[in-house]
């Protein structure tokens, strides 16, 4: 059963698959139907691996990986689409390298892993709508139906980079990038120490 989180974010891999598939062929609304799914793949197995402590190194890896892999192709697919800027995703493939190296830094040197904190979450919930939302642009202007002004999109997107972006000085400080660039414990360790206290004690208190 611990092993469900990970087969949810491996899932997702190949959903993101399917769904560039399937929009070279301008299956838009199979498309949609799949990114919304893949999405719920994504917070059911947060939830379940937090619910449960189902977290194993593989799961820390893959989840991130399939996250970014879902987000990143879905706005190249819309870029190819014209309905998405280049500038703004070349700002967002530059921050997630940027996150990328970061977390492996920390991974390797410090044993910590990077999670999202209340900034990347917001952000991942402004582009799963932005992108939900241009989805069913594409559904309606294929079938010839009134859409949804695009710099409504345009401020959405703009909206959900920017707090990208915040985020990535948020990680950065959070992990002695900058700020308290000289600690020795960054607030990552600190913090998985504080959770670790509070499910012993609630271990505790259960016996």
């Amino acid at each position: 059963m611990r092993h469900i989180p990970n087969i949810l974010s491996c899932l997702r891999v190949l959903m993101v698959v399917a769904f560039i598939i399937l929009f070279i062929k301008q299956y838009y609304t199979v498309c949609l139907i799949l990114y919304v799914l893949a999405f719920l793949t994504d917070v059911l197995d947060g939830y379940l691996a937090r619910k449960f402590n189902w977290i194993s190194n593989f799961g820390k890896l893959v989840d991130p990986f399939a996250d970014k892999f879902m987000l990143l192709s879905a706005l190249a697919c819309l870029f190819f689409a014209g309905e998405f800027p280049l500038y703004l995703l070349i700002v967002l493939l530059v921050k997630e390298l940027l996150m990328v190296i970061g977390g492996l830094f920390l991974l390797r040197k410090r044993k910590v892993a990077v999670y999202a904190d209340m900034w990347g979450k917001a952000a991942t919930g402004l582009f799963f709508a932005s992108v939900t939302l241009t989805l069913v642009n594409l559904v309606l202007a294929s079938n010839d139906l009134p859409c949804i002004p695009k710099w409504m999109l345009t401020i959405l997107y703009v909206a959900a980079i920017a707090i990208s972006v915040f985020s990535l000085f948020h990680y950065a400080y959070l992990g002695g990038f900058i700020g308290k660039k000289y600690r020795k414990v960054n607030a990552y360790e600190e913090e998985i120490k504080e959770r670790e206290q509070t499910e012993g004690q609630e271990v505790t208190d259960e016996e």
